[in-house]
């Protein structure tokens, strides 16, 4: 228990990010790929963990290293095109995230509380800022952390329930690929929600801002922290359990449903009702609970690190005081724009789309903006200038260049299908 303890006190940004990748965007989406496909997506579990490891390895290097986030690096060594090009797609990725995610929670809270949709939405969205806001860094670091216990809920169903483990073990490893636009467009979502452009940007600068808590740098972008080979493999440990906890979540829930809801008919989750039948055979009648709690508990976790991630892309594109460990006194406009970000979340509910349908489309919307963004991740990660003898190794840029070609590849077919 102590070894236990010890471990989990030792994880950080990389546990986080791998943990809120898990958020209601993705419980969505790996549900809607239970239902329509039963267990034929699995192998995208698989797939996609060496490839997210990869990736948020080269963005926490990046911060650990440049003592800067992404977009305060990108601002120093590349063109402002290019600048305002990668922070817009990240704010207006994000704002429609934070808006699903919290559509997601106040939809959920309904099956518990029975109370208006608009009151729980404001109350979630409220009680998410203020915490952001006036919680210090080192004690919110935490309480994520201890929010990523309500994806177990995921987890343990699975060994309550009837599964055909053969069926599951070789969709997983042996995968059958099908070129229909539903196929496809599924395969997007799946990517995009599971390599999405938030986490680049949150686990870049919650390096530095470990390094701050940590006294190795006095603030974001003021120097570059004294980091040891140590650092570099306490940043590599704890990204790849991020990453392994996030993917084996992920394969939880698509063989959870794929067992439950697509036998059961039921092929496309428009609502919390249909996404909490995945979880009735474990509890009856208080799966609907179950289900909430899981989204809510997420959406916790997630939709700050949305709104945190672009605000740091946004303070650091302009040039203004940035990070958590700051109080709102001394970075107002790093706090205005997590504010902006979350009205913009709240309005986003109150034009008529169905909260579960636009947490699927942001998940596809991802899946197409993240392919230019990695691109210019690589190009930092291997440039000498930025990053001195801590550049990507041959096997990095090796993953790193399948995902831009994966996710590419995906989007592209996938839009083909809908042009002809």
């Amino acid at each position: 228990m102590k070894f236990v303890k010890k471990i989990f006190k030792t994880l950080g940004p990389g546990f986080i990010t791998g943990a809120s990748d898990d958020d209601p965007s993705g419980i969505a989406t790996y549900s809607q790929s239970g239902a329509l496909f039963g267990f034929a997506q699995t192998w995208t579990a698989v797939f996609s963990f060496p490839l997210m490891v990869a990736v948020q390895e080269m963005c926490g290097r990046i911060g650990l290293v440049t003592g800067k986030g992404l977009a305060g690096v990108i601002k120093k060594y590349y063109a402002k095109q290019v600048l305002y090009g990668a922070v817009i797609l990240v704010f207006v990725a994000n704002t429609i995230n934070i808006g699903a995610n919290l559509g997601a929670m106040a939809a959920s809270a309904q099956l518990i509380f029975g109370l208006p949709f608009g009151f729980l939405l404001i109350s979630i969205a409220l009680a998410t800022l203020l915490l952001e806001v006036f919680v210090s860094y080192k004690t919110y670091s935490q309480y994520l952390k201890y929010l990523t216990f309500a994806l177990f809920s995921y987890i343990f169903t699975v060994f309550v329930i009837r599964v055909d483990w053969e069926a599951v073990m070789t969709a997983t490893l042996l995968p059958k690929i099908q070129f229909t636009q539903t196929y496809l467009l599924n395969i997007v979502a799946i990517l995009g929600t599971t390599i999405s452009p938030y986490l680049f940007f949150w686990q870049a600068s919650e390096e530095v801002e470990e390094a701050v808590a940590h006294h190795k740098l006095r603030q974001m972008g003021a120097g570059q922290p004294k980091i040891t080979p140590n650092d570099i493999s306490r940043l590599r440990m704890d990204t790849a359990i991020g990453m392994f906890f996030s993917n084996m979540v992920m394969w939880f829930i698509i063989v959870t449903t794929g067992a439950t809801l697509y036998p059961a008919g039921i092929h496309s989750i428009q609502t919390a009702h249909d996404a909490a039948q995945a979880l009735r055979p474990l509890a009856g009648d208080a799966a609907f609970f179950l289900f909430a709690i899981g989204i809510i508990g997420t959406g916790f976790l997630a939709v700050p690190v949305l709104a945190g991630s672009a605000s740091y892309a946004v303070s650091e594109a302009f040039g203004w005081k940035a990070g958590l460990y700051r109080s709102a006194k001394s970075a107002p406009q790093f706090y205005l724009v997590i504010m902006l970000a979350m009205i913009v979340g709240i309005v986003i509910n109150f034009i008529g789309i169905s909260p579960f349908s636009a947490l699927y489309y942001t998940a596809v919307l991802n899946g197409i903006v993240a392919p230019p963004l990695l691109f210019l991740i690589l190009l930092i990660a291997n440039n000498k200038k930025i990053m001195g003898n801590r550049v990507n190794n041959k096997l990095l840029n090796i993953l790193g260049i399948t995902v831009v070609i994966t996710m590419s590849i995906a989007a592209v077919a996938m839009l083909a299908t809908f042009l002809f």
